[in-house]
């Protein structure tokens, strides 16, 4: 069974135990998390879709940790003309593992 969520703008492919990286969530660690924008379900047998979202799933986790993602350099440069600028950035997460899939 797998189910498509949505969360920060993003959509993820999620399954019962996995561990997904989503945009920085306003949780602590270990608490519980529910994921009510349900794009799509399996189960197994049937593809339920949403129109847009399939309103009696559920998506249930807990957080396991806080984090920044490795840096990410930008370089910008132009020719000739003395200009070059570099910018470093790191993107906040929150990992969470999937504990419930839920079917209305």
């Amino acid at each position: 069974m797998y189910a498509v969520i949505r969360s920060g703008g993003k959509q993820y492919k999620v399954a019962q135990g996995d561990l997904v990286r989503v945009a920085k969530l306003a949780a602590e660690k270990g608490a519980a998390v529910d994921f009510d924008e349900v794009l799509a379900v399996h189960n197994g047998e049937a593809l339920v879709l949403g129109a847009p979202l399939v309103l009696s799933a559920k998506v249930t986790g807990r957080v396991v940790q806080h984090g920044r993602g490795r840096k990410i350099v930008v370089y910008r440069f132009k020719r000739r003309k003395a200009y070059h600028r570099k910018i470093g950035h790191r993107q906040d997460f929150t990992e969470i593992r999937i504990e419930n899939i839920s079917v209305g």
